[in-house]
């Protein structure tokens, strides 16, 4: 019995594990250049965004992942307002190969952090007078296949055979 309980703790301490530890505003930038100006014209918007991604190990199995949102929006040609944030999170991850650990890196966790980024975001643009700023979900499991294909074409990291 002694011998199955010790396989039993053995696994369990093998087995992939992941805990959310925190989730925290890195940074936060607004900036509205025409203000005041931009509101006493017509208002229509076009809206370009950037997303980014960075992660980095901290002790042990700890991980820091940080989403980047950036969105410009202007009114005609106008820059109406540019605003940013590092949604991060500390993620405790162990137990995974090399493939999945990058694949929770890289989408996972961001698909976490996202919806923390888009209230941020859409929180400060209406403190900043201008309309909601709602944004679309973002799928980062298709941008994360993106990239590979892209490192993989590039020859950044070998083809998977």
């Amino acid at each position: 019995m002694t011998e199955q309980a010790s396989n039993v703790a053995n696994e369990q301490e093998n087995a992939p594990q992941f805990s959310l530890q925190r989730i925290y505003v890195r940074d936060l930038s607004f900036e509205a250049p025409k203000a005041p100006e931009i509101f006493r014209q017509e208002w229509q918007p076009s809206i370009s965004m950037d997303l980014n991604t960075r992660q980095k190990q901290l002790d042990g199995d700890f991980y820091e992942v940080v989403l980047t949102v950036s969105v410009t929006v202007k009114n005609k040609e106008e820059t109406a307002f540019i605003v940013e944030v590092q949604q991060a999170g500390i993620f405790l991850i162990s137990g995974l190969d090399a493939s999945s650990m990058s694949h929770t890196l890289g989408a996972f966790c961001p698909n976490i952090l996202f919806p923390y980024a888009r209230e941020t975001l859409d929180s400060l643009v209406v403190r900043g007078s201008f309309p909601a700023l709602m944004l679309s979900p973002v799928n980062f499991d298709a941008l994360y296949a993106q990239e590979i294909a892209r490192m993989q074409a590039s020859g950044e990291i070998p083809s998977v055979q």
